[in-house]
């Protein structure tokens, strides 16, 4: 399954990192963006099948952007584990969590297509 991907991250390496290697396995990264409204600028126009929202964007909550992404599957990225983050992922409005050192499209895939499927 082809999946087009916006990166939202304020780190400018992370994202070529994520691109290069997203688009290895699959995934079209078809937007990046540094902000929450810059992301959602990007979500309208480009309307993508999932976002990558890093969780600490800054200034703003990865939490926050991703309840403005709410027209499309949202799957926070950070450094940290979900254990060390405080706020559960789970009573947000993504579809999952992975940390940065675990991304890969299969794992994409995976949380796209819920819970009991492969």
């Amino acid at each position: 399954m082809e999946v087009r991907c916006l990166i939202v991250d304020d780190s400018p390496q992370f994202v070529a990192a994520a691109s290069r290697l997203l688009e290895l396995q699959g995934v079209q990264v078809v937007g990046v963006a540094a902000t929450g409204a810059e992301a959602a600028a990007r979500a309208s126009e480009l309307r993508p099948d999932v976002a990558l929202v890093d969780i600490g964007l800054g200034e703003e909550s990865g939490f926050d952007v991703a309840a403005l992404l709410s027209r499309i599957p949202v799957i926070l990225i950070s450094t940290r584990d979900e254990d060390d983050l405080g706020r559960p992922v789970a009573a947000g409005p993504a579809v999952g969590f992975l940390p940065k050192s675990g991304l890969s499209g299969a794992a994409i895939r995976r949380l796209l297509s819920g819970p009991g499927e492969t």
